[in-house]
């Protein structure tokens, strides 16, 4: 039998503020943070989290972790030692892109100066394992720590790991998510070239006038636990893992299946192992990218895995808000899930507006809903999925349970 995996800590650096309750509160209320079609953390100044000597030796993508990092693990009752032997806690974080902003910067200076002016920290900068190392290092762990890549879907599948992790009994806690920072030159050009990003610079997930996502940056960590070895702590726990569903739709480089066959299959498995009827549903994360091919494709795909319940379960996209966070997306959504459910809320998907023909599920328009109450013959807790569909097919979902 697998053992059960609790969440005892969650950080988030996004555009709406540093920290998770201000990313969930003011989502919850409506509010923005995308400013001039980019969801920029312009709240978030290194310097005043991390000293000079840290931030030279960091990608911001990796200073956006650590940061989120830090709050997970005081939440978690970890900031003056972890509770566990180093070697039984793993670190597993993942990023799309990761130090692109280092990359870019040190090719400008191989041009302009050339090879002998490229610095030392280059390497280090713009690895895309350097969050997750640089965590384990300020953390003092020294189990099982890697990086994941799988685009959009990375800080998804970064948690599903550490929590297979945990519950295959080879770790007994683990810090995990997703970070990004990478609206660069480069980056932004090559997005608008393939038509991913929105010209207007709006994100409306859902709605009839969107025209691509909004590019966004931003970190969430959490802090996983073996459920009896919290308990036994007094950890206090914010929610549970009871699923998590990983297919591919090997169809398309960057383009979902239509069909949604493949999402709706990781959706499915995610439900199975959490022993969950879609009629459990209390509310969907949606991926919600604001692009016309994801947002159809997903909405096809809950109506195959959830069939009569999809209707009636309220499905909302954080990318509303702040935009498409890509590796780091999965990650502060399931940041954001938690918190809503603690909260009994299903926060709104800001700017739809406008329904498309097929697109009829119910999208939490204008305001937050609060959720409804728990059922009188379960235990008391309500349940959430949240989807990551990423470039290459990838398609992880994670299944959150929480009073």
């Amino acid at each position: 039998m697998s053992r059960r995996v609790v969440i005892t800590g969650t950080g988030a650096v996004t555009p709406l503020g540093v920290s998770a309750p201000t990313l969930v509160e003011r989502w919850s209320g409506g509010e923005s943070g995308l400013e001039d079609g980019t969801g920029t953390c312009h709240d978030f100044e290194p310097l005043d989290f991390l000293s000079r000597k840290e931030c030279r030796r960091a990608d911001r993508f990796t200073q956006l972790a650590l940061v989120a990092g830090e709050e997970a693990r005081e939440q978690a009752g970890w900031r003056h030692e972890t509770p566990y032997p180093p070697e039984r806690i793993g670190c597993i974080v993942g990023t799309g892109i990761g130090g692109i902003s280092s990359l870019e910067s040190q090719g400008a200076v191989l041009r302009e100066k050339g090879a002998k002016a490229v610095s030392p920290l280059a390497v280090p900068l713009m690895m895309g394992n350097a969050a997750s190392a640089a965590l384990a290092m300020r953390f003092g762990l020294r189990g099982e720590t890697y990086g994941v890549v799988s685009a959009c879907a990375a800080g998804a599948h970064a948690i599903g790991a550490a929590t297979r992790l945990i519950q295959s009994g080879q770790a007994d806690a683990a810090v995990t998510g997703g970070s990004e920072s990478a609206m660069t030159g480069i980056a932004k050009a090559a997005f608008a070239s393939m038509g991913a990003t929105s010209p207007s610079g709006i994100s409306r997930p859902f709605d009839a006038r969107r025209d691509g996502f909004v590019m966004g940056e931003g970190a969430g960590v959490l802090v996983l636990e073996d459920a009896d070895r919290a308990a036994e702590r007094g950890a206090t726990v914010l929610g549970e893992i009871i699923g998590y569903g990983a297919t591919c739709d090997a169809h398309h480089l960057t383009a979902p299946d239509p069909a949604g066959t493949q999402s709706a299959r990781a959706i499915g498995i995610a439900l199975d192992e959490a022993g969950l009827s879609p009629d459990d549903l209390d509310y969907v994360n949606a991926h919600g990218t604001s692009t016309p091919l994801n947002d159809r494709s997903e909405t096809d795909a809950l109506k195959l895995a959830l069939g009569d319940a999809a209707g009636t379960v309220p499905v909302s996209s954080t990318k509303s808000v702040i935009g498409h966070l890509m590796g780091a997306a999965g990650a502060v959504e399931a940041v954001a899930t938690v918190g809503a459910l603690r909260r009994g809320i299903a926060p709104p998907t800001v700017g739809w507006e406008e329904p498309e023909e097929g697109l009829d599920l119910d999208y939490v328009p204008d305001r937050g809903r609060n959720l409804r109450l728990p059922q009188p013959a379960g235990d008391g807790r309500r349940y959430a999925i949240s989807n990551s569909f990423g470039f290459g097919g990838h398609n992880a979902v994670l299944c959150f349970a929480a009073t």
